[in-house]
């Protein structure tokens, strides 16, 4: 399948954008011209026409909080509809039919597999352990699969998923949402700029305060039901939540951490559990940068964001939201006269709006801060755009294979409580 091999390439090992556009050329081409590709990037707040699918039935196997959300997402996204959703349990099951009205409900992959005739793709939102299983068998059938995140709990079937995915030829996406938002990649043009220079240092958290022990009804055992606490099967805070924020960090730099020393604790929720409410991550990468990562279900202050730390300024990005941070020192480019600010106590943001030039001609520049849709909206979007045009989707199986790994990596360094080396190989 197009996409699904590792990212191509730019001069000095630079990893190429979905527009082969290399750090270097970046700053090549914008040299003299950078305030025209700073307000006017090249990214949309949703896929272009000529992507616009005939209409793609989609099959969601899995109706838990994820799955429905999925489907309360495909409500709203051009040239596809729910025409099947799959689940074994049938509260969730029917509950979710009420959601995607005309859909087909099956109790089992084997059901749904039987009806392959009424569905064109798949999405793959069931509790991680079971991905590999799930995603293999929609890979196989022939159609185009879009795989939840993280990719699976074991460094082996990720491996396996990609290797699947890259014998396919359908639209085989992964579902790391930074890489379709249109924040983020707007955001990345900055930092592949002078805007941002040298990245001297990283910092993320996801803060959130939720038990993840889920209530067990009847006919439904507590080891399926809050496998996210089932220390033989889940890769905790870090793999669940770190995955998606550490592939920003991949995505940006081009590079993956090297070795991670992780720290963790049961905070709050002592009921038993051994995988820990409240850790921290130093992960360490080659270039001597380090990107120091926590997590905990005890708190909610700040939500997520991930922080770049760079030599003429600093980006922080919150999934809905971006700012630019400048230092005092750092060259005036041109564009920030037309920049919207905001004030963050002592210091003042520059708001990264796509589509900035376009709204300020406009006079409506303020109305362009935040997303109008959820990150998971943009790379639902993103992989049926894919479908439509026949091409690669944001994200591949191959990066959703790597930064699993990373994610796994780093609970098991909490979880044995020592600096583990992160190991690539198996998924590259």
């Amino acid at each position: 399948m197009s996409g699904q091999g590792r990212s191509e390439m730019g001069q000095g090992g630079v990893p190429l954008d979905r527009h082969g556009l290399d750090r270097r050329s970046f700053m090549v081409r914008t040299a003299g011209g950078l305030a025209a590709m700073s307000l006017m990037p090249a990214v949309t707040m949703g896929r272009s026409a000529s992507a616009q699918p005939s209409g793609v039935r989609v099959a969601v196997i899995g109706a838990g909080r994820q799955g429905r959300d999925i489907l309360g997402e495909f409500a709203r996204i051009p040239g596809a509809s729910v025409t099947a959703v799959c689940d074994m349990n049938d509260r969730r099951l029917a509950s979710s039919l009420r959601r995607a009205a005309g859909a087909e409900g099956h109790a089992s992959v084997d059901d749904l597999m039987n009806a392959a005739d009424t569905f064109d793709a798949v999405v793959v939102a069931t509790p991680t352990p079971t991905h590999r299983a799930i995603g293999e068998r929609a890979i196989a059938s022939g159609k185009h699969v879009y795989l939840e995140c993280p990719l699976a709990h074991t460094v082996e079937d990720c491996a396996a998923l990609a290797s699947a995915a890259r014998s396919s030829d359908a639209v085989v996406a992964a579902g790391l949402q930074g890489r379709a938002n249109p924040v983020y990649s707007l955001a990345r043009g900055f930092f592949l700029s002078d805007s941002v220079r040298d990245c001297v240092s990283m910092r993320a958290q996801h803060n959130r305060k939720t038990s993840w022990r889920l209530p067990v009804r009847g006919g439904q055992s507590d080891a399926e039901v809050n496998w996210r606490l089932n220390p033989e099967v889940s890769t905790g805070l870090a793999g669940e939540w770190g995955t998606q924020q550490f592939d920003v960090f991949h995505w940006y730099t081009g590079r993956y951490p090297v070795a991670v020393r992780g720290w963790g604790s049961v905070r709050l929720h002592k009921d038993g559990r051994s995988i820990p409410d409240t850790i921290n991550c130093i992960l360490e990468f080659d270039d001597g940068t380090v990107l120091d990562y926590a997590a905990t279900l005890a708190n909610s202050y700040e939500d997520k964001y991930e922080v770049f730390y760079g030599t003429n300024a600093a980006i922080k990005l919150s999934w809905s939201h971006g700012w630019m941070f400048k230092e005092a020192d750092a060259p005036t480019q041109g564009w920030e006269v037309y920049a919207n600010r905001q004030q963050f106590h002592n210091d003042e943001g520059i708001t990264l709006i796509a589509g900035a030039t376009q709204l300020a001609e406009q006079g409506k520049l303020k109305e362009g801060v935040g997303l109008p849709n959820s990150s998971l909206w943009y790379a639902l979007d993103d992989w049926v755009g894919a479908i439509g045009e026949g091409g690669s989707p944001a994200t591949s199986v191959d990066e959703a294979a790597r930064a699993t790994a990373v994610g796994i990596a780093a609970h098991r360094s909490i979880m044995d409580d020592a600096r583990v080396e992160v190991d690539l190989s198996a998924v590259s």
